[in-house]
């Protein structure tokens, strides 16, 4: 509101509330520290006041009034949004923010596991410590009691295995006819 049209009312004590609103946008800036916001409690302070002026006591300090009013609106604005948590605009949302399914993951782990379960105890064992557990091939030979050379050849043909095992289990089964 202007003060030209808060003079155009009738009752008197509004002629004096535009004179107001300079220092009503300055408190309101100095609460909120955001200039939108500002004038939206401003405008909001107005309204309240204008809507309230017959609690007005003539011979009372106006601008005590209504930066009270002003200061009670920000009181309540802020505990409503402690409440409800802080609003994001939609634009500054992240497209990453959703969780995507994870059945096929769990499914896949699945079909690994049951590979794995697949092979042998000595190819399953040698995959686990040197692909699974992270061990280096001289570690994997010292657990498993066995050459460096026994390790690596091990290693290769339970991979080979492994994979032949997991494209077995991804291929379609066709029921017999």
């Amino acid at each position: 509101m202007t003060p030209t049209t808060l003079s155009t009312l009738t009752c008197p004590e509004t002629q004096n509330l535009g004179e107001l609103i300079p220092a009503l946008r300055r408190y309101a800036r100095s609460l909120t520290g955001d200039a939108d916001a500002a004038e939206d409690l401003v405008q909001d302070s107005l309204e309240r006041a204008l809507s309230r002026i017959h609690l007005y006591q003539e011979g009372t300090n106006l601008r005590r009034w209504v930066f009270t009013i002003m200061h009670n609106r920000f009181c309540d604005i802020a505990r409503r949004n402690r409440r409800q948590g802080r609003a994001i605009p939609i634009h500054e949302w992240d497209g990453d923010v959703a969780i995507g399914p994870r059945q096929s993951e769990r499914m896949e782990v699945w079909d690994l596991q049951k590979a794995l379960n697949r092979l042998p105890e000595t190819d399953r064992k040698v995959i686990q410590l040197a692909a699974l557990d992270g061990l280096s091939h001289e570690e994997t030979a010292q657990e498993l009691g066995v050459a460096i050379g026994t390790v690596k050849s091990r290693l290769f043909r339970a991979r080979e295995r492994f994979r032949s095992s997991i494209d077995m289990a991804s291929e379609p089964q066709h029921a017999a006819a």
